[in-house]
């Protein structure tokens, strides 16, 4: 039971949420094989600490900090989105190795930081007593949230110009850093 509570109240919190527009923006700019293994990722450690945390019934990171850190982060990585694609000598991409990787996992990690999917995940982990149930439907909650967003991406990316793409991927990211500075700010 508390796998089918968790999975059903993250998917719920996850709707609309921001994190689910960067995952629109990841898949509209990025191959699926990058974005879908770095967004899993990202879930898998998102709600494995988000469990711990719950069923220790404790809180590790002071969340000013977490806040403060993901709003600069958002800020900072709308600013990495702006410069161009580089291209080899060969007419090909860059390729997307390592870099976008870790910067789409990196990104959706501290997006859900502080965030209500975590905090319900927390919750229920601390009133199931499951973790590993917990962990788990969390995890498919928010997967199957932000499937919805990989899908519409897609869509998105074939229809636009890629430079539209990037200035509305960074947009997304800046836009968002500034939301969680400003309700950070807000909350002092």
């Amino acid at each position: 039971m508390p796998f089918f509570i968790a999975l059903a109240l993250v998917f719920v919190a996850e709707m609309g949420d921001k994190s689910q527009l960067l995952v629109l923006a990841f898949a509209a700019r990025y191959p699926l094989r990058v974005v879908v293994p770095a967004v899993l990722l990202a879930t898998l450690l998102i709600h494995f600490f988000s469990a711990s945390v719950g069923h220790l019934a404790g809180s590790v990171l002071p969340m000013f900090w977490t806040q403060l850190g993901a709003g600069v982060a958002f800020i900072l990585f709308g600013l990495w989105t702006l410069r161009p694609e580089r291209e080899h000598a060969d007419g090909q991409g860059e390729g997307l190795q390592w870099g976008p990787f870790l910067m789409i996992a990196g990104t959706f990690f501290l997006s859900e930081l502080g965030d209500k999917t975590m905090l319900v995940s927390i919750a229920v982990a601390g009133q199931q007593r499951s973790f590993l149930a917990v962990w788990l439907g969390g995890t498919l909650g928010m997967f199957l949230a932000d499937s919805i967003a990989l899908v519409a991406g897609r869509f998105l990316g074939t229809k636009l110009q890629p430079k539209w793409i990037r200035y509305g991927s960074a947009a997304v990211f800046m836009i968002t850093g500034v939301v969680v500075l400003v309700h950070l700010a807000a909350g002092l």
